[in-house]
């Protein structure tokens, strides 16, 4: 697993544009090269890629202050299923945790009622929610918030 470098802006860009594909409710992709840019200014990305360095999985990572937080979670599609997105999240607590983070926190669309079970599997509880501040319009009819979760390190 690696942390934030130049050399793997364009897989991390490759696994998010898969994952930004499956999320319909947006009139466009929900991450943009700007956002992405300020995101590795404040966090960093870990990245896990096979022995060949195909890129598997990458999980955004920030401290802010004792708390870690962690978002834009993307798991390649062929290997969903396997617990590489739980062995992300263990690596974002991990490296919270050795900055002298004492809480995680993440936040959750609403609009994915399938990702506050697979949290709360890994101790993450609902602590309150937040307007969602889309980078791109929402699809006519659609609503949206955001979920925080957070747990004790």
């Amino acid at each position: 697993m690696s942390g934030s470098n130049p050399h793997c802006d364009s897989r991390r860009h490759r696994i998010r544009k898969r994952d930004r594909e499956r999320e319909t409710f947006l009139g466009g992709s929900r991450t943009d090269e700007e956002r992405m840019v300020e995101m590795m200014r404040q966090g960093e990305f870990l990245l896990a890629e096979d022995d060949t360095g195909r890129p598997l999985a990458s999980v955004y990572t920030e401290r802010r202050g004792e708390r870690g937080y962690f978002g834009m979670l993307a798991v390649d599609v062929a290997r969903q299923g396997t617990g590489l997105g739980r062995t992300m999240v263990e690596a974002a607590e991990e490296h919270c945790r050795k900055q002298g983070c004492k809480f995680m926190d993440i936040t959750v669309l609403s609009l994915r009622p399938e990702l506050p079970p697979f949290y709360r599997k890994l101790g993450y509880t609902e602590t309150g929610t937040e307007q969602f501040h889309p980078s791109r319009p929402l699809r006519d009819g659609v609503e949206c918030h955001c979920i925080v979760m957070s747990k004790a390190l």
